[in-house]
């Protein structure tokens, strides 16, 4: 037997009906039977929903039948709240795909204060998710800082808004959200929205502030690309106008804790 149709069935077994199942991932019965029964393979899309359900990545279901059932049966494998979870990603992938590419980013930091944070993003489709992957690069000859980091994540579609969720790569990592819309519906250049995160040269205090993507293709000049990432102050002539008036305006504040309780 197809090692993919037995581990799709000792996955299914593991719950009350076939029914309930798809409820649950929201595929159609005859679709799924057709699955089990060797007709047809999931898409990238659906594996991702199929698997993130029994709380598995969409390889695991190619895996020896001795592997995947030691894998399905681990109790730390992250429980119906884990599962919840990630039914929410990537929400509406053919939406999200429209907004694949490179980008240029920009947002206002705890850290340096009155300048931009310009970093450079990506993402692109991967086994039925949408991924991230961010270069923040900082060369501040001043305070004698260079610091390169590198974030990957996830990306999600719901109700026109785009969920990001990032996590810092190295020892010191660290976790961030990023909410973004588009300008409007015409204009496909700019995402804007709000990015929340945690200062590491403030006492690891948590902010939040307003955060704009410039789309620069599928295939940019990535060495320009990384050039000018950075910080900026927000006269510079390097901002885009439309991203210097989304930033340099008194609603665009920087919204934190205070120090003292």
């Amino acid at each position: 037997m197809d090692v993919f149709i037995e581990n799709l069935k000792t996955a299914c077994a593991t719950q009350r009906s076939i029914s309930h199942i798809c409820r649950e991932v929201g595929i159609n019965r005859q679709q799924f039977n057709r699955y089990i029964n060797g007709e047809t393979r999931p898409s990238p899309h659906n594996l991702a929903r199929i698997a993130a359900f029994f709380g598995l990545s969409a390889s695991d279901f190619s895996l020896s039948t001795r592997v995947f059932g030691e894998k399905l049966h681990r109790p730390e494998r992250g429980g119906a709240e884990a599962t919840d979870l990630l039914k929410g990603l990537p929400g509406d992938l053919a939406a999200l795909r429209k907004h694949a590419g490179y980008y240029q980013t920009y947002h206002l930091s705890l850290s340096w204060p009155g300048l931009a944070v310009c970093s450079c993003s990506r993402l692109y489709e991967h086994n039925g998710q949408m991924h991230v992957k961010t270069v923040e690069r900082i060369r501040d000859r001043e305070r004698e800082i260079r610091q390169d980091t590198k974030y990957v994540g996830l990306a999600a579609f719901l109700r026109n808004r785009i969920f990001i969720y990032e996590r810092a790569r190295g020892i010191n990592t660290m976790l961030s959200q990023t909410i973004l819309l588009p300008f409007e519906i015409h204009q496909k250049a700019y995402l804007r929205g709000t990015t929340m995160g945690v200062s590491w040269r403030k006492g690891n205090l948590p902010y939040a502030s307003r955060m704009i993507w410039r789309h620069v293709g599928a295939e940019p000049d990535l060495r320009q690309l990384l050039s000018r990432c950075g910080v900026l102050p927000l006269s510079s002539r390097q901002l885009p106008p439309t991203v210097r008036s989304f930033l340099d305006v008194p609603e665009a504040e920087l919204l934190t804790v205070p120090n003292e309780y």
